[in-house]
C-alpha cells in the first residue's frame, strides 16, 4: 500500500512538475500560442439581450468553438450546430423601433420578429442579395441584387426592381437629317415609314387600289392606340458604361435613389510574389498588390430623381479648396507652377448620403484622393449642389481615431468626429441653424461611438484617463462630462447590450490576457470574470508588469515608453529597445499586447540581464494629430531619433554601456532597425531587422501615399525615407529576417538590399529565408528559428 501511495505522488507531482515553465527559452516562449491559453473573441449580444456568444477554446481544440452565457448564469455553456444554424446574425438593420430586423444571410432576404421570435424567409433565389435596409416607412425592405436596387413589399411580398444600370455607353440622340430627295434619317416607329418619294408613292397606290390593304392599316392604328393605354412605364436605363456601380441607396420618402460610379484604370501593373513550396512541386506565382504611385480607381456620384425621372450628376466643382495644391509640391517649383496653372479639380470620393428620418437633410462626406481634406457636406438632392458644413484639413493626411463615426441624432442633428483640435472628439451639426458643437475635448482621444437607442445618451471608448488605459464612458448628445462606466485598471472592449442594460467587456491587463467580464451598466458596478483561460503554466512564471515610462525627446515632447529592468544587470550592461510595427499602432500601454511573443521574449532579455525599452515613437497611434503626422515625409526622422533619445535616457538614468545597445522590430519596426544601423551606425551595435520595408516605392499606395505622396510627385520623401538609399552607413552587425511569400513587404524587397549591400562590400549582414511565411509568421518552427537568431546575434555582440 506504501509503494502504491508513493507511486501516486510520484505521479502527481511528475504532473504538476510538467506544468511549470520554469527558465524562459525560445523553444518554450514560440510555441503554437494555445499553450498560453486562448483568450475569448468575437464577443457578441443576442438580439434579445439574453445572450453573450463568443469565440473560445478551452480545451485547446483544434479550433475554437461557440460558447454562451446569459447575464443570470455566466458559467459558458458549448453552443451546438443546430443552435448555430438558427441564431440570427450579429449585422442587419433594424426598424425605429427595433421590434423588426432585416438581415442577409446565404445571399437571401430574411426579416427577424424580436418579440414573437419569428424569422421570415423573404427571398429564395439562386441570386446574391445584399444590404437590406426598411425603406423609409418600414412598410418595404430594400435591397441590392447584382448592380440594381429593389423593394419588397412585407405584406404582400410584391417584387419591385427600382434601378436598371446597363453596361452600354450613354445615348446619342440622332441628329436629323435634311429631306432631300435621298432621305434622312429615319424615326424610330411601331411600323416602318417610307422614307423617299419612290415608296410613298407606292404606299400610297397600294391604299387607293385595295381595300384590305385599308382594312389591315386601320387596324393596326387601333391597336397601336389600345396597346398604349395598357401599356406601363419603362423602368429608366441607366447606362454605366466601362463603370462600376456601387453604394446605391433609396431616400426615406422614395423620391431619389442615389449612387457611385467607380472608373478602374487601365493598363496597372500588380507585383507578383513567386511561392516556391507547393503541393504541385512548382513555383507557383501569386497575384499580388500595386505599388505606391500607381493609378488610382476614380469616382463619381449621381441622383436619380424617380419623379423626373432624371439622372444628374452630384456637383463637387463648388467644394472649397478643391482646386488646393498641397503644400509640399512647393519643394517643387515647376510642378507648382505646372499644377498652378492648369488649376485642375482634385479628385474625390463621395460617402453616402446620409438622410434624416423625415428626407428633409442629407449629409455626404467627401474625401479628397490625396487625403488631405475632408469635407462634411449637405446635399441638396433636387439639384446635386453641395454646401459646406464642416472642413476639415490637414498639410500631411486626414486621419487618426474615430474615422467613420457619424450619423444622426435626429432629423436636424448630425454628429461625427474631428481631429480639429489635434485630438479625435465628438461634434454636433445643427442643421436649421449651421451651428457646429464641440461635445468632448482635451488630450486624448474618442476611440469607438456609439448612439443610445433613444439616441440621447453617447456611448464611448477612449483614452481620457491615460494614453495606456482605455474606458467606456457616456454623455448627453447635447454635451456635458463624460462619466466613466468601466472600472478596471487596462484595456476595456466593450459590447453594449442591444437593451443597454449589461456590458460584454473583454478586459486584459499588461502581464494578463484578455479575459471576458460581465458588468450591468452602472458606473462603479463590479464587473464579474466569467472565463478563465490562461494555462497553469503560463501563470507559473512571474511575468512582469512593463513600467510605463515618459522620457523628454530633443524636442521637448513626452515620449511614452514600456521598460523592462533586469533583477540583476549583465556585467556588459546591455540594451535591447524593441521597435513595434504598423507605423500607426500603440504598443505602450496596460494591456495584453498584440506583440505577446516580443512580450515574453523582452522578459527573457531582462532575465539574462538586458535592459529593454519599447518606445511608442512619433507617428503611434493613441497621442493625437500631431504626434501621428510628425512622420510626414520623413519616416525615419523623428521616428528614429526618439529611440535615439530613448537610449540616451538609459545610459543616463538606467547605467546601460552606450556601446553595448542593440534594437530589433518587424514590418515598421524592422524598417526603423534598418534606418538605425544606416544612418545613426555609432549608437547601434547590432540589429535584427524582421520583414522590413526597404525602400518605400515598392510599398502599397493607401499607406504609403498619405505619409509620402507619390514617388514620382515627392522624390525627396522617398529618397528620404527609404533604407536603401543609406545602405553604404552601415557599421554595426545587421541580421535581416523575411518570409518569401510575404504579401504585404514582398520578399523582393529584401533582395533589392541584399544586392545593393553586396555591390557596397558590406560584410557584417545575413539574410535568414522563410520559404512558407507570409507577413505574419504561422509557423512556431519559423518564430523558433527567427528569435534564436535574433538572441545569438545580441548574446554575440552586446555581451562581450
Amino acid at each position: 500500500m506504501k509503494k502504491i501511495f508513493t507511486l501516486l505522488l510520484l505521479t502527481y507531482c511528475t504532473g504538476a512538475f510538467a506544468q511549470k515553465l520554469g527558465a524562459l527559452s525560445i523553444e518554450k516562449i514560440m510555441r503554437d500560442p494555445k499553450w498560453i491559453g486562448t483568450s475569448p473573441s468575437n464577443i457578441r449580444w443576442t438580439d434579445d439581450s439574453k445572450k453573450i456568444l463568443f469565440k473560445w477554446n478551452p480545451a485547446n481544440a483544434d479550433r475554437d468553438e461557440l460558447f454562451a452565457i446569459t447575464p443570470g448564469n455566466i458559467k459558458p455553456v458549448k453552443v451546438s450546430i443546430d443552435e448555430q444554424k438558427a441564431l440570427v446574425p450579429e449585422y442587419g438593420s433594424w426598424n425605429k423601433k427595433r421590434t423588426l430586423k432585416v438581415f442577409e444571410k446565404n445571399g437571401d432576404i430574411w426579416l427577424s420578429d424580436l418579440k414573437t421570435g419569428k424569422i421570415q424567409h423573404l427571398t429564395s433565389t439562386a441570386d446574391q442579395e445584399n444590404s437590406p435596409v426598411f425603406s423609409g416607412d418600414e412598410s418595404r425592405i430594400i435591397f441590392t441584387k447584382g448592380d440594381n436596387l429593389y423593394s419588397i413589399k412585407i405584406n404582400s411580398g410584391e417584387l419591385i426592381q427600382l434601378t436598371n444600370f446597363t453596361r452600354a455607353a450613354a445615348a446619342t440622340p440622332v441628329a436629323a437629317a435634311g429631306a432631300g430627295r435621298r432621305g434622312g434619317a429615319r424615326k424610330a416607329a411601331a411600323e416602318p415609314v417610307a422614307g423617299n418619294e419612290q415608296e410613298r408613292w407606292l404606299k400610297s397606290e397600294q391604299l387607293e387600289l385595295f381595300d384590305i390593304i385599308k382594312v389591315k392599316d386601320k387596324d393596326r392604328k387601333l391597336d397601336s392606340i389600345e396597346s398604349k393605354a395598357f401599356e406601363t412605364k419603362k423602368l429608366k436605363e441607366i447606362a454605366t458604361s466601362d463603370r462600376s456601380v456601387g453604394g446605391v441607396q433609396l431616400s426615406p420618402d422614395g423620391r431619389y435613389i442615389t449612387y457611385r460610379l467607380a472608373k478602374y484604370p487601365d493598363g496597372v501593373k500588380n507585383a507578383i510574389v513567386p511561392n516556391y513550396v507547393t503541393a504541385s512541386g512548382f513555383t507557383e506565382d501569386i497575384p499580388n498588390r500595386t505599388k505606391v504611385g500607381g493609378p488610382q480607381t476614380t469616382f463619381e456620384s449621381f441622383v436619380f430623381d424617380t419623379q423626373k425621372d432624371t439622372v444628374y450628376k452630384i456637383v463637387t466643382a463648388a467644394i472649397p479648396g478643391i482646386k488646393d495644391v498641397p503644400a509640399y509640391v512647393k519643394d517643387y517649383p515647376a510642378e507648382l507652377e505646372k499644377l498652378t496653372k492648369n488649376n485642375e479639380d482634385r479628385q474625390v470620393r463621395i460617402s453616402g448620403p446620409y438622410w434624416s428620418e423625415d428626407s428633409k437633410y442629407a449629409v455626404v462626406e467627401v474625401s479628397a484622393q490625396d487625403n488631405k481634406d475632408k469635407w462634411i457636406m449637405k446635399l441638396d438632392p433636387a439639384t446635386g449642389a453641395l454646401s459646406l458644413l464642416d472642413r476639415e484639413h490637414n498639410d500631411a493626411w486626414v486621419g487618426g481615431a474615430g474615422q467613420g463615426n457619424l450619423g444622426w441624432a435626429d432629423n436636424s442633428h448630425f454628429y461625427f468626429e474631428s481631429e480639429a483640435s489635434g485630438y479625435a472628439h465628438i461634434y454636433m451639426l445643427d442643421l436649421a441653424s449651421g451651428i457646429k458643437k464641440q461635445l468632448t475635448s482635451g488630450k486624448w482621444e474618442v476611440q469607438t461611438l456609439q448612439l443610445s437607442n433613444d439616441k440621447k445618451t453617447f456611448y464611448f471608448t477612449a483614452n481620457a484617463e491615460h494614453p495606456g488605459i482605455t474606458h467606456f464612458y457616456r454623455i448627453p448628445v447635447s454635451g456635458g462630462e463624460p462619466v466613466k462606466i468601466t472600472g478596471m485598471k487596462g484595456g476595456n472592449e466593450v459590447t453594449l447590450s442591444p437593451d443597454e442594460k449589461w456590458l460584454a467587456i473583454r478586459y486584459s491587463y499588461s502581464n494578463k490576457p484578455w479575459e471576458l467580464y460581465l458588468q450591468a451598466n452602472k458606473p462603479g458596478a463590479k464587473a464579474v470574470q466569467v472565463t478563465n483561460s490562461v494555462s497553469e503554466e503560463f501563470k507559473s512564471y512571474p511575468w512582469r508588469e512593463p513600467q510605463v515610462i515618459t522620457f523628454k525627446n530633443r524636442y521637448g515632447s513626452d515620449v511614452y515608453a514600456r521598460l523592462y529592468v533586469p533583477e540583476k544587470q549583465d556585467p556588459a550592461k546591455p540594451a535591447v529597445v524593441f521597435v513595434h510595427g504598423a507605423g500607426y499602432l500603440q504598443n505602450v500601454h496596460y494591456w495584453w499586447s498584440s506583440y505577446f511573443r516580443e512580450y515574453m521574449f523582452n522578459n527573457m532579455l531582462a532575465d539574462a540581464g538586458y535592459t529593454v525599452l519599447d518606445v511608442d515613437y512619433s507617428g503611434s497611434a493613441g497621442y493625437g494629430r500631431d504626434w501621428r503626422t510628425a512622420i510626414y515625409r520623413h519616416m525615419g526622422g523623428k521616428d528614429l531619433t526618439d529611440q535615439e533619445d530613448g537610449v540616451k535616457m538609459l545610459v543616463d538614468k538606467y547605467g546601460v554601456n552606450p556601446k553595448h545597445v542593440g534594437l530589433y522590430g518587424g514590418s515598421y519596426g524592422g524598417f526603423i532597425t534598418l534606418m538605425a544601423m544606416f544612418t545613426e551606425p555609432d549608437t547601434w551595435a547590432a540589429g535584427g531587422a524582421i520583414r522590413s520595408v526597404t525602400d518605400w516605392a515598392h510599398y502599397n499606395h493607401g499607406y504609403t501615399s498619405d505619409i509620402l505622396n507619390e514617388p514620382y510627385t515627392d522624390e525627396k520623401a522617398y529618397r528620404l525615407s527609404s533604407p536603401i538609399y543609406f545602405a553604404d552607413g552601415l557599421k554595426g552587425n545587421l541580421l535581416m529576417l523575411h518570409g518569401m511569400v510575404d504579401q504585404n513587404v514582398n520578399y523582393q524587397d529584401i533582395i533589392r538590399l541584399t544586392q545593393r549591400l553586396i555591390e557596397l562590400h558590406k560584410e557584417n549582414w545575413e539574410l535568414a529565408s522563410y520559404p512558407v511565411e507570409d507577413h505574419g509568421f504561422v509557423q512556431p518552427s519559423s518564430w523558433t528559428d527567427e528569435y534564436k537568431r535574433i538572441f545569438k546575434l545580441f548574446e554575440t555582440t552586446l555581451r562581450k
